[in-house]
């Protein structure tokens, strides 16, 4: 009777409830930077991707790259999305981490990443990439993704980046302050930060990087426990990312006669991304506007463009490992490029 009773009752749930709801969400950590730049991951939570695939998703913010992927070696993240630096390759080399999706990409004819001149470089001249040879040059540290853009933009302009000084200043708020007064004579920044100074006359925009070197400015990592022991999780957590990023390319990355479209789901996506970015500033829907990178869709990895920025780091020495970028990238997450 009781057998009865229950198989009754069974049959009587409703046919939505599938066996993913009966089960705890798996918790994942990602390591990664409070700014605008992991956008996706915000709506991907924000608007419930991760938490349908299974997976609670909890946000660890760092102030640089480089202590990412040394949490993700530690143990003190599950995944990690950030700049590969020479220090991410070198900690990647001994087989602690692989990196297995895409995320910022710089790219041709959109404007992410400015080429900053102080005003008084400017007027000495200063008014082309070309011309920056012989000046001084702000960068976080050493190894940085700041060092391999003005090592690149060097190689493309035909100087010797050994001709620059350059000046590591840890933090881009020194970045950018270092230029506007002229204790540097240039930098970098996002357009969210480059396009104001330039409109008030206290730095000038002399290039894109996307214009000179289109490459995978930040990527999706994961360290070798994650990849081995939660592996089931990472593929449910990279299917909601790729969710989150189909959001933000219908939010942000449609064009109609070259110009962005902005739509309701623009601003449904501004009201999100500003619980985590901007918040409280009433500027803020303009700030995330004028900051949008591109995201491949699918969320896709250049790997070629990643075997460059390897081969880059191992040609000045900061990395020492003999490996290839093969033996770090895992493309059975996500796509490539």
């Amino acid at each position: 009777m009781h057998r009865r009773t229950l198989l009754a009752a069974l049959a009587a749930l409703p046919a939505t409830i599938s066996p993913r709801q009966g089960r705890a969400a798996i918790p994942l950590r990602l390591g990664l930077l409070k700014t605008l730049s992991p956008a996706p991951f915000y709506l991907a939570q924000e608007n419930g991707h991760f938490a349908a695939e299974g997976v609670e998703v909890a946000f660890r913010f760092f102030q640089a790259a480089q202590p990412i992927a040394a949490a993700a070696v530690a143990g003190d993240i599950d995944v990690g999305v950030t700049a590969l630096t020479g220090g991410f390759f070198s900690l990647a080399g001994k087989g602690t981490l692989k990196v297995i999706g895409g995320a910022l990409h710089e790219q041709k004819g959109f404007d992410l990443t400015a080429i900053l001149v102080s005003k008084q470089a400017y007027a000495a001249g200063v008014t082309s990439l070309d011309k920056l040879a012989g000046h001084s040059f702000a960068i976080t540290q050493y190894g940085s993704s700041f060092h391999y853009m003005i090592g690149r933009l060097a190689e493309t302009a035909g100087f010797d980046v050994k001709t620059v000084t350059l000046r590591p200043l840890q933090d881009i708020g020194n970045m950018l302050a270092a230029v506007r007064s002229g204790a540097v004579d240039a930098t970098m920044a996002i357009a969210s930060q480059a396009k104001p100074l330039a409109a008030s006359g206290e730095a000038h925009i002399i290039g894109w990087v996307g214009d000179h070197i289109p490459y995978q400015i930040t990527a999706l990592f994961a360290p070798r426990p994650t990849l081995t022991a939660q592996s089931d999780a990472l593929h449910r957590f990279c299917r909601a990312y790729q969710k989150g990023v189909a959001d933000y390319r219908a939010a942000f990355l449609r064009f109609e006669g070259g110009k962005p479209v902005r739509s309701a789901a623009t601003d449904v996506a501004i009201a999100a991304i500003q619980k985590y970015v901007f918040t409280g500033d009433p500027a803020a829907a303009d700030k995330i506007l004028a900051g949008i990178g591109w995201y491949d869709e699918g969320a896709a990895l250049d790997t070629a463009d990643v075997a460059a920025q390897l081969a880059w780091f191992q040609a000045q020495g900061m990395v020492k490992d003999p490996i290839t970028a093969a033996e770090i990238i895992d493309t059975g997450y996500l796509p490539a490029r």
